[in-house]
Parts: structure tokens; sequence; C-alpha cells
């Protein structure tokens, strides 16, 4: 913080008074160093400390800090009477911390005959720590040479800071059953004599995922067949193939389901899709894994020797953690589940990944999904992935020749009226024009006449 003359103290010390904004403080009273034996003199208190930041709406969920973003705001410090200050200091930082324990593990030889048996009490506890962000900051001047402290007179008095997150990518808050990644400011006050106080507040910090990325964009299908039964008494094959338009999405979108489901057994089966929340921590060279359902939807019952078709069933994605994929020890994935349940045996199931990102998709997929959703399905096109880099259209000339194009040119009558055309089905002259190539464009004549025109000419003698 800034310091600016206000006026003198009574040994001849010189006060200094910290900046203040216009936030509903008055201007403090000052500032002085203290001496040797002045500090526990002081009787003042600490009425209020307080730490705000400048942009409130990222916390809390509404946003968050990317890497390289600047923080800032203001330490609020309200006393009751001059109290002597060591420091004042703002620390901030972000740290992956992942902690569990084991379940307690068999001991041989330690039971009756020489039996195995399980030892009494937790196992060993597995704990890891990584560590992004670590900044500090005085924002307190040090005291002269041979003071202790500072004097800082009763009043309201503000301490603005402003610091920047580092360039390197930052990984995602998250709160999970065995980790968790934290960031956080912290405000410090230290006094000679008297315990530390301090002050926190969370920082939100999203690493965002563009699923406009082509990885992303690309389809993802699966297919499986399981026989129902038990030894030989088989009552036949149950099959499920499934297919997403994309492998990326954001939290709020619905993502359309395209399954054909044929039940082949004698019993009745039951269609079903969910979103599953994976979380993977990893510490002394173990994994401890948890695994949650966040969001499901449910099908029609079908009956033995029947099919059905999901033509773009939708499933919407809860307010969930994107998807955290670069933190060494603690990730967060997700995946598609189509499954159905059969009474009396294991379900069939077949699962897809999926990246919850931050940056929705505007290309053509999203558009898509609402217009396919609208027509039967054909489970052919299932098989179908979408290539990364598309081909150009091939030319009309090397497709299609004169000869091949005539003979494909059927003669249909023209209509009589209008009420007989508009009986016809939509798509009846469609194969007219199968072949036809474009009309082309050009400012050059692609004819020209080879015989110049003449006209005659007189001329007025």
């Amino acid at each position: 913080a800034g310091f600016s003359a206000a006026g003198s103290g009574g040994d001849g010390r010189v006060l200094k008074q910290p900046s203040t904004a216009a936030v509903g403080f008055p201007r403090s009273r000052g500032a002085m160093a203290a001496g040797p034996g002045q500090g526990p003199g002081a009787g003042g208190t600490v009425k209020t400390l307080a730490l705000v930041l400048e942009d409130e709406a990222r916390r809390g969920g509404g946003g968050g800090y990317c890497s390289g973003d600047t923080v800032s705001g203001q330490v609020l410090l309200e006393l009751v009477g001059p109290l002597p200050l060591r420091e004042l200091r703002l620390e901030a930082a972000g740290r992956a911390r992942v902690a569990w324990s084991e379940s307690s593990s068999a001991v041989p030889g330690a039971g009756t005959w020489g039996v195995a048996v399980r030892a009494p009490g937790p196992g060993p506890r597995r704990e890891a720590e990584v560590r992004y962000l670590d900044i500090r900051q005085s924002l307190l001047r040090e005291p002269p040479e041979g003071e202790e402290s500072l004097i800082l007179l009763d009043g309201r008095h503000e301490f603005p800071f402003s610091f920047q997150l580092p360039q390197e990518p930052l990984v995602t808050s998250f709160t999970g059953k065995y980790g968790s990644i934290q960031y956080y400011v912290k405000a410090i006050l230290e006094r000679p004599a008297a315990p530390d106080q301090s002050v926190q507040t969370e920082l939100q910090v999203i690493s965002h995922i563009d699923v406009s990325s082509p990885a992303l964009l690309t389809p993802v299908l699966r297919s499986q067949e399981k026989m129902v039964g038990c030894w030989f008494f088989t009552s036949g094959p149950v099959s499920l193939s499934a297919k997403i338009e994309r492998k990326g999405y954001c939290n709020g979108e619905a993502i359309p389901i395209y399954a054909e489901i044929e039940n082949c057994s004698s019993r009745l089966i039951v269609p079903k899709a969910a979103i599953f929340q994976t979380q993977t921590y990893l510490a002394s060279g173990k994994t401890k894994t948890f695994r949650q359902m966040v969001a499901n939807v449910r099908g029609n019952h079908i009956a033995s020797g029947s099919t059905d078709t999901w033509n773009g069933k939708t499933l919407k994605i809860p307010p969930v953690s994107p998807s955290i994929l670069d933190c060494c020890i603690i990730r967060v994935e997700y995946s598609l589940a189509v499954y159905i349940h059969i009474p009396g045996a294991k379900k069939l199931m077949i699962e897809m990944p999926l990246v919850i990102g931050t940056i929705p998709c505007i290309g053509f997929s999203s558009r898509n999904s609402s217009i396919t959703s609208q027509f039967s399905m054909d489970m052919s096109w299932l098989a179908l992935t979408m290539p990364e880099h598309p081909e150009a259209p091939p030319n009309y000339a090397d497709v299609v020749s004169e000869e091949e194009f005539s003979r494909h040119v059927p003669a249909y009558p023209l209509p009589i009226d209008c009420e007989e055309q508009l009986c016809c089905p939509v798509f009846a002259y469609i194969q007219e024009f199968r072949f036809q190539p474009p009309p082309l464009y050009s400012e050059i004549d692609p004819h020209p006449t080879d015989v110049e025109e003449t006209q005659p000419v007189s001329f007025m003698l």
C-alpha cells in the first residue's frame, strides 16, 4: 500500500497514512512507527478484517479465473484504538491434494492354526499433493531499522492488491470423494506478542475445453450382443447398437442417442441410458476410483422377438464439473452408457467416452442434431465415421458422361393440372435430376460464332 505524509507524532516521527478508496470506509487517522517499548503499550483491537475481490461474479460457480488473468481486490481493516503491526501480507495458493486410508490387510499366521486374519484398524494412509500457485505479497511497509513494528492508528483502512496468475495452464477447481483442487487468497495480520489473524476467500479457476475441436466432434459408435440363458438352456441373443454424434458436450446440453435394440430372447427387457462420472486418485503408486451416476433416462419395454429404435432420444447433462484430464493425481472422466436390464441375467452394457467442456459447440454438428432427430434412422449409417478433413466434391465431367446422362433421363409426362401434381409423392421427380450438372457461369462465351456478322454501311457524301 502507498503511504503519504499525514502529520507528525509526539516524538517527532512522521505519521504515515495508508491509501483508502471510496467503498464506504472513511479515511484512516494514520500509522506511525512503534519504538522498542511502544508496541505493547498500544491497546488497540481488530474489529474487522475482510478480503474483497473486485470481480465477485467469478466466485461461487458464476465464472472462473483462467491462466494469465489478473486478480485484484482490497484487504479491509477496521481498528479500535492504535494497534502495533509487524506485517500484513497476502498469500495466493493453489494445490491438488489426495488422501485416503487403505482397508486393513490380512496378516499371515496371526490367527489360530496359522490362518491369516485381518488386522484391526485402518491400513496405511495414502497422500499426494501438487502445487499450482504460490504467491506472496507484503501490503504494509517494513518498519524502519531499529523499530519492531508499525502502529496503525484507529479507524478504517484499505490495502489494495493485485497479482497475475501464471501463464502455465491451471487445473480446474474441483472437490471430490478423496481429494480436491482448490485455489484461495489469504490475508494474514501479524502482531507482536499476539496470535496471527487471517481471512481467506476461494478462487474459482477454470481450464477451458473447447468441444468444437476436431477430436471432440468425431461420432462414437459401439455395438454388442449377449446370449441370454444358463448352461444349455439358452433362449436367444439380445443385440444392442448405439451411437452419439460427437464426443464433446457442455453442461445443459441434451445428448441425442441413436440406438437399435433387438430382443431374440424369451424375456422382457428394458433399455436404459446414463451418464457416469469417474473420479480417479493416485498417491504412493496406488489408485483409488469413485464412480457415480449423474443423469439417466429409460426406454420402453421390449417384448420377446421385438426390436426398438432410439431416433435421437435425449439425455440432458446436469451441472457437473468439466472433465479434468491434465492433473497427475486427480482425473475426472465421463462416459455415456447405454445398457439393457435383463431379468435373471447380467445386463448388457455399451459405454462410450464423453468429454464435458466449457466452450459449447457452435458448428454444424449441433445444428444437425435437431434436424436428424425428426426423421427415422437407418441403422446402416451407424458404421460411418466423420472424416477429420472432408474431401472436395468431384467434377461432374469426371463422374458422368453425356452418353450415361442420356440413358438415365426417363421421359415423364407432364402433369395435367396442379391437383394431380400435388397428389404425386414429393420425391417422384428427383430421379430426373440425378445426373444433371448445375448450370455453368462464365463471362466469356464458351461457344463463340465462327463467322463474323457483317452489316451494310452507307456513307453520306
